[in-house]
């Protein structure tokens, strides 16, 4: 089946929707059928600014909402009242934004000595991760949720509410968090979609690091790649967890948008393309589309990658475009990873296990004297079936104990403090030669 085409113009006039039909190109709009316009979601159109004259024959003040009714905007609010009755006083509607303004910033602040005060009840003294609850973190951002009734959309109101908690916790002292750097890379906006931006930061040049720095105390968390949804585990990540007592208190799941950066002005002047491998990879069938003679170069990270891409004439990048903002780069071509479902996984790594959320997912390193046996790991993963305990990922890897020796990283629902859970893995211990809860955390809200 013939692949679908993805613009490979620095700002293209559209581009192929989800669903699969194609938005209308720049050179259909210059010829007067249709203006340029990006695919939703469905796959349907959306009327760009150039369609001002297909909309003029609408009534005035009104646009096409996504079910594809009309409904009044900005510029229709000076004719019609919600109601219909009379003009709106744009003026009054001004004042009343200011107050409503007020109102937000007075219970904001008032959320924040609240915050104060429950960080002084658990530890007068205490740092603050010593208070940082990541499983009532998730409790609030799922009520946040639950009660949004719009017009805001579900992940606005979440990333409002996330900042809002990241800014109260850090009023004291902010939380350090270590990432694979350096800054521009996905890890960087894991840490910022889980922690908020109350926090500092830190880039570090490699996974092992990032471990390390966690366990000497030297940053309190650290978030780590451990899986994509087209190219699998991130083996150095699971490697890590064989020797370190650090706990995973957390994950993150990012949609991964792969953009085509550098300094040149058209693709023909590419001599080679540096990025992370698995970014590479993602790529890999829109590359031998569009460019099967550059040289592809795995390097560290996508943003080691982005500044070569600044710093060497020929190098481009794939990376984020995060990336692209950072390091003064052009984007040549957007999105171009192969799959659009693309996504990574991130674990929070801490060194204590989180409390119960109500909607938890447990990490388990688990092993067998003697994994080439007849039916080991069916007898290992059994007491799961017994308790009706659902298993959503298994991985092996080397044991490093001995050659054809494994290990097996298990995810499964639940808390280990749930009942089933955790009667599955009290009979699932006994059966192990190795058996560690490397976490129970809370799922990915955002």
């Amino acid at each position: 089946m013939a692949r679908k085409k993805k613009s490979v113009q620095a700002a293209p006039a559209g581009r192929a929707g989800k669903g699969g039909k194609a938005a209308a190109s720049a050179a259909e709009a210059s010829a007067g059928k249709v203006a340029p316009s990006r695919a939703n979601k469905g796959g349907a159109v959306r009327a760009s600014a150039a369609n001002a004259s297909a909309r003029d024959r609408a009534p005035s003040g009104a646009r096409a909402s996504k079910g594809g009714k009309s409904v009044a905007t900005a510029a229709g609010a000076r004719d019609l009242t919600p109601s219909g009755a009379a003009p709106f006083d744009l003026s009054e509607v001004r004042k009343r934004i200011d107050g409503v303004d007020e109102q937000l910033q007075a219970l904001i602040n008032e959320r924040a000595k609240l915050a104060q005060l429950v960080g002084i009840s658990k530890s007068i003294d205490g740092r603050t991760v010593d208070f940082y609850r990541p499983e009532r973190e998730a409790q609030v951002l799922r009520m946040a949720k639950d009660r949004n009734k719009g017009p805001l959309r579900d992940d606005e109101v979440l990333r409002l509410f996330r900042e809002i908690m990241s800014a109260c916790l850090a009023q004291q002292e902010p939380l350090k968090v270590a990432f694979l750097g350096p800054e521009g890379t996905f890890t960087q906006t894991a840490v910022f979609n889980h922690f908020g931006h109350s926090v500092r930061a830190l880039p570090l040049p490699s996974i092992d690091d990032v471990f390390r720095e966690v366990e000497a105390g030297n940053t309190d968390f650290g978030v780590v790649p451990v899986e994509n949804s087209t190219e699998g585990v991130v083996n150095n990540t699971l490697d890590r967890f064989l020797n370190s007592p650090l706990k995973i208190s957390g994950e993150v799941e990012l949609r991964i948008n792969q953009f085509l950066m550098g300094s040149m002005q058209s693709l023909d002047r590419i001599a080679r393309i540096c990025s992370h491998p698995q970014s590479l990879a993602q790529c890999r069938a829109w590359l031998d589309q569009y460019l099967p003679n550059v040289e592809r170069v795995p390097v560290a990270s996508n943003a080691e990658g982005a500044r070569r891409a600044r710093d060497e004439e020929g190098t481009a990048a794939i990376a984020g475009q995060t990336a692209a903002e950072v390091y003064g780069l052009k984007v040549l071509a957007a999105e171009i990873e192969d799959r659009a479902d693309n996504s990574t996984r991130f674990f929070v790594i801490g060194r204590k296990l989180s409390e119960p959320s109500g909607s938890d997912r447990t990490t388990l390193l688990l092993s067998v004297g003697h994994t080439d046996a007849p039916g080991a790991l069916f007898r290992l993963l059994e007491p799961f079936a017994q308790h009706e305990v659902s298993m959503t990922r298994i991985e092996s890897r080397p044991s490093h104990r001995r050659k054809w020796d494994y290990v097996f990283f298990i995810d499964i629902e639940g808390h280990a403090n749930d009942e089933r859970v955790a009667k599955a893995l009290q009979a699932l211990e006994k059966r192990a030669s190795l058996f560690r809860v490397l976490g129970s955390y809370p799922r990915a809200v955002l």
